[in-house]
């Protein structure tokens, strides 16, 4: 079976791409959709990132955790926000090595915007029997590119119900 190298999936979600963008480009909040991501260690970025930025962040699988190191390669407002994840450690990022892109696509949809997430497996030096032995063991039986489309289905439609909460309120505290 050929090693798949990049899944992705999206949504739409009933606000603005600038709503849309401004929440994912402040990587503490990952935490609240991603059904791994924890948000980013204290002392590292808090709110929107820009291209060049780093941050730290936390993340857990099961009982596992580990932080990573990323930086952000694209930050466009309302179109594009992707970093990379470079380097990985239990307590503090430690192992230098290409991981994994991240890339968030926001594109007009009606009233509303469909974003599109993204995910690369950087490891391309690793020999397919290694990243396959690897994978089926870091996430109980399944290939990264499996693992992954599960998890970005998960995260779009919590970042969808979170933000689409988020905008009734404060309709409904702008017409009390």
């Amino acid at each position: 079976m050929a090693r798949v190298f990049s899944v992705s999936d999206s949504i739409v979600i009933d606000v603005a791409p600038a709503v849309a963008y401004r929440a994912v480009s402040r990587p503490s909040d990952m935490g609240r959709w991603s059904p791994e991501n924890l948000g980013t260690a204290p002392g590292t970025a808090q709110g929107p990132v820009a291209a060049g930025e780093t941050f730290v962040g936390r993340n857990r699988r099961g009982k596992f955790r580990w932080v990573t190191r990323c930086t952000v390669t694209a930050a466009v407002p309302e179109r594009t926000f992707a970093f990379r994840v470079h380097e990985i450690g239990l307590t503090r990022p430690r192992l230098r090595a290409p991981i994994a892109t991240w890339e968030y696509r926001f594109e007009p949809a009606g009233d509303g915007t469909r974003v599109t997430e993204t995910w690369t497996d950087d490891r391309r030096r690793w020999p397919t029997f290694a990243a396959n032995l690897f994978d089926r063991i870091a996430t109980a039986g399944s290939t990264f590119a499996d693992f992954q489309t599960r998890n970005i289905a998960r995260t779009l439609r919590n970042l969808k119900r979170e933000l689409e909460r988020e905008q009734e309120q404060e309709s409904a505290g702008e017409s009390v």
